[in-house]
Order: structure tokens, then sequence, then C-alpha cells
């Protein structure tokens, strides 16, 4: 009697919905010829569902990067502005703008 788990280890447990997993014990409870049958698609959805949630994972990473960069480049423009200024201050002032 094959089982059709859809996860041996933490990690792959956490990442794999609610559903699929209690899909998997209503499957697990099969008779063996009806659950050979169906367990390759529900094998197949559980990676569809696993791949997914790591895309959508390296996705908020780089979003999260992608906003920290963006702080610090505003930081920069704005420092590099008020040097501009006080150059600008400096310059009118000895009268060479």
């Amino acid at each position: 009697m094959q089982k059709t788990t859809i996860g041996s280890n933490n990690k792959q447990h956490d990442e794999v919905p609610q559903e699929l997993r209690e899909l998997s014990n209503a499957i697990d409870a099969l008779p063996a010829r009806y659950r050979d049958t169906v367990a390759p698609a529900l094998k197949r959805a559980v990676e569809c569902s696993t791949r997914r949630r790591r895309i959508l994972n390296l996705v908020q990473e780089a979003l999260s990067q992608l906003r920290l960069d963006m702080k610090y480049l505003v930081f920069d423009l704005e420092a590099t502005r008020r040097e501009r200024d006080q150059y600008r201050e400096i310059l009118d002032k000895e009268g060479l703008l």
C-alpha cells in the first residue's frame, strides 16, 4: 500500500497549504487502485503550489530590497542637493556665480 505523502520534512510541510494536506489525507484513505490513479495529479498540484510559494517569497524579498535601495537613493539625492545648495551659496557670497 503506497502512501501519497506530500512532504517528509517540516519545512516542506509548512509550504504546503492546509487544503492540499487535507486532500492528501483523504486520498491516502482511498483504496490503492484509486489512490494510485489520483496521486500523480496531487503530487503535481503540491509541486506547483510549492513552486508558486517560493516564487512569491523571492518576489517579496526582491521588493523589500528595492524599497531599501530606493530609500538609500533618496537619501543620497537629498544629500547631494544640500551640498549643491551650499556650494552655490558659497559661490554667490564670493561673487563667482
